[in-house]
């Protein structure tokens, strides 16, 4: 499991929601920062504190991913046709452990990262092991043979906590996926509201 797996729900709290939308979120039972002034009266941001937080979700739900690793992707989208804001969630949902993630062979996208570091993921055919490879419509995702029957993956298709999204197609049967379409924001599953037009404003300042 992750490293994080006992300190990432801090990124809950000090945001303010849950996040993952996950039931065992400490957010759930405590809707507030943590530390010692975590019950202190959360102030009005300002635009600018506005934009920042909606930056720190998106960062924050995807792994919480570098912000090296997040403006290169912001970046990237910036130079696409088209909405810079739909244009960069769509390049973080072809990101290789979002896509592990939304085919639900882990429970989160922390764990996705390190399943694929530990190289059990193949893509059409070729083992990799970098979490944010870039996945193209059509390529095949599987996990390789010997990590089918790992305890975590089979309760993670189990779980009824998420639902596959329909950019992607599953057989659990074979244990392995296709990635059909870069997604626009409307499709994808997020539990809370995003706002990647917040974080265009914020890199446009």
């Amino acid at each position: 499991m992750s490293k994080r797996e006992s300190s990432k729900y801090k990124i809950n709290r000090r945001l303010g929601v849950n996040l993952w939308g996950r039931p065992k979120s400490p957010y759930n039972k405590r809707e507030y920062g943590p530390g010692q002034h975590g019950q202190a009266r959360r102030r009005k941001l300002s635009d600018f504190g506005v934009q920042l937080q909606a930056k720190q979700k998106l960062k924050g739900y995807y792994g919480n991913i570098t912000e090296r690793q997040f403006r290169r992707l912001y970046a990237q989208a910036d130079t696409r046709r088209g909405d810079t804001g739909e244009n960069l969630i769509e390049l973080l949902e072809r990101r290789l452990d979002a896509v592990v993630y939304r085919m639900k062979f882990v429970p989160t996208v922390f764990s996705a990262r390190q399943f694929i570091n530990h190289g059990h993921i193949r893509v059409n055919g070729t083992r990799v092991n970098i979490p944010s490879y870039q996945v193209q419509d059509g390529d095949q995702i599987e996990i390789k043979d010997k990590s089918k029957d790992l305890a975590f993956v089979l309760e993670a298709i189990a779980s009824t906590e998420r639902d596959v999204p329909d950019y992607v197609e599953v057989d659990y049967n074979k244990m392995k996926g296709r990635y059909v379409r870069g997604p626009k924001l409307t499709d994808v599953p997020f539990p809370v509201q995003m706002e990647p037009n917040l974080v265009t404003e914020y890199y446009s300042r």
